[in-house]
């Protein structure tokens, strides 16, 4: 009675997941209504006044009895106590209700007997059958000849759910064939009426006009009964009965609803095609066309719907997944009905995409270059190479280190490390540019993930030139401390080449370009030095007034900053 309330039929549906499968399964539990409820009246007793002067025939409602039971273990029956005057007459509703009315089958007479006293059995149809009993006084009331009569026993009506407040439902009308106050008649809703009805609807009391009242909600109850009754102003009053039915139409005032059950938010981006993300059920509390729901989500994403009945739906895995491109989709749910104008509900499902080690880190570039001068400082940070892995956590984490190899027959790491976490390479010792001028490493790039993933590059190192070697004098060979001699004949004219002097440097470039000049010399007009090709030649002729000894120095400088030079004296 708690799960389902007068429903008939009570089904509890379910679904069952299976995990690590895609698979749904749908389930029913049907409540099964046993007889734990004994029928009662709202009223201990049910009061009646009739003229005695009632025709036989007439027919009084009674209140009917309450079972919160359903089917065969509601009231089925009502019993009367026995007596010579009263019948009971019994009739189901649409609603399946059974109802029932006392009949006046013998007429009355206020001398012989002013009241009668009866009880009212109600019976439901369970095994074992329970009871429930109601007092039924009649008072006999002096002569006022006729009761009022409708026009009708039943009226019928319908209108739309959600009829705003003041909508006219339906007239009853009631006339009574006696006459002054006999004949004027007032209209109520009888005792039997609940609650609810009372607050939905209201009668005018001169007119039987009933109107709207409160908010009718087709998806509450589809169809109303109302028992209405006309009094007279007789003395006694005499009351003449009708029943009302009104059927409540639905409209489409109900938006669909998305009831999500994710299974997951956290799917891996390695995940299978049709991996199970959640379950769906659209519901739309209207009926007919109005309840009839479709459902969808945007197509250009690697999920999609599968349908499984009763509007229930797997959002599964359509397509490969790739953390790096997507990290979290926000999924829009949009359902809409067929009504006119239909309407519509939406959500939204956040699904996040997990990380797996699948990008291996990468170097900005494949190769890099990088010049060093030579003498460098031993330890002294030489470049610093970067690589980045686009993955999460520890998949991103990124060391570095030199894959040996020779050079020279050494192993590169005896001449360069690398710092594992910032990828710093640092020169071990310093080098000679005329030794060695271009080494290669290899560093690479290994991440943390589960198998690990590794890329390389390639750093090549030119050795660059310092001018740390001054200019060496082949030519004229001398020995240390000593001057070289040369004869030039006295008879020599301007132009003579006396001697060329020849020197190397062990630089290279700029460092190694010579350059020649004569710093001291007893004639300076005598000779002179070709700048570039360090040939001595006399600079004007030899006159018999010219020392016959004359004393060079020839300065070989080469091109570095600063510059370094050598000399020679010659005789």
């Amino acid at each position: 009675e708690k799960l389902c309330g007068p429903t008939p039929t009570c089904i509890l549906s379910f679904q069952i997941v299976v995990e690590n499968s895609p698979e749904i399964f749908h389930g029913e539990v049907e409540i099964v209504d046993v007889n734990d409820n004994s029928p009662s009246f709202p009223e201990g007793a049910v009061r009646l006044q009739m003229a005695e002067s009632i025709a036989a025939g007439s027919r009084f409602p009674l209140e009917s009895a309450l079972d919160p039971d359903v089917g065969v273990n509601a009231v089925t029956t009502y019993l009367i106590s026995r007596n010579e005057h009263f019948t009971l007459k019994t009739e189901t509703t649409e609603e399946g209700i059974t109802i029932a009315e006392l009949v006046l089958e013998k007429p009355l007479d206020r001398e012989r007997q002013s009241s009668f006293q009866l009880v009212l059995t109600a019976v439901d149809g369970g095994s074992p059958q329970r009871s429930g009993t109601a007092r039924v006084v009649i008072t006999v009331l002096d002569s006022n000849d006729n009761a009022p009569v409708f026009d009708r026993k039943l009226y019928k009506a319908s209108l739309i759910e959600n009829s705003p407040s003041g909508t006219s439902v339906v007239t009853v009308h009631a006339s009574d064939a006696d006459e002054g106050l006999n004949a004027e008649v007032t209209y109520s809703f009888s005792s039997r009426a609940s609650l609810k009805v009372q607050e939905l609807f209201s009668l005018d009391q001169w007119t039987g006009e009933i109107r709207v009242k409160g908010k009718l909600d087709f998806e509450g109850a589809s169809s109303y009964t109302l028992d209405v009754e006309a009094v007279d102003k007789g003395s006694p009053a005499i009351t003449g009965h009708c029943k009302v039915q009104i059927k409540v139409a639905d409209v489409n005032d109900n938006a669909p609803e998305i009831e999500v059950n994710l299974v997951t938010r956290m799917v891996s981006e390695n995940a299978v095609r049709g991996t199970l993300i959640a379950l769906i059920n659209v519901i739309d509390r209207d009926s007919g066309q109005n309840g009839d729901v479709h459902f969808q989500i945007p197509v250009k994403i690697p999920f999609k719907l599968q349908t499984s009945p009763s509007n229930h739906y797997k959002l599964i895995t359509n397509d490969s997944l790739d953390r790096e491109t997507c990290a979290v989709y926000n999924i829009p749910l949009l359902a809409w009905d067929s009504g006119s104008p239909p309407r519509s509900g939406n959500k939204t499902i956040q699904v996040w995409v997990s990380d797996i080690n699948d990008n291996v880190p990468k170097f900005a570039q494949p190769s890099y270059t990088v010049y060093l001068m030579e003498n460098n400082a031993p330890g002294a940070s030489i470049f610093a190479v970067t690589a980045s892995d686009p993955d999460l956590d520890q998949n991103s984490y990124v060391s570095y280190a030199i894959i040996e190899s020779l050079v020279e027959d050494w192993p590169v790491s005896s001449y360069f490390n690398v710092n594992p976490i910032n990828g710093t390479i640092n020169a071990l010792r310093s080098f000679d540019y005329e030794n060695i001028k271009h080494f290669q490493i290899n560093v690479q790039a290994r991440d943390a993930g589960v198998p690990p993933l590794s890329s390389s590059a390639t750093v090549n190192v030119i050795i660059l030139d310092r001018n740390d070697n001054a200019p060496v004098i082949v030519s004229p060979s001398v020995e240390s401390g000593s001057a070289t001699a040369e004869i030039v004949p006295q008879s020599a004219r301007q132009g003579y080449l006396v001697t060329k002097i020849m020197a190397t440097d062990a630089d290279s470039g700029q460092n190694s370009r010579l350059f020649y000049q004569i710093t001291k010399s007893i004639d300076t007009t005598l000779f002179n030095v070709g700048q570039n090709s360090g040939e001595i030649r006399t600079a004007r002729n030899i006159l018999q007034s010219d020392n016959p000894l004359q004393t060079l120095v020839i300065l070989v400088k080469d091109n570095g900053q600063p510059c370094l030079s050598s000399t020679v004296t010659m005789n």
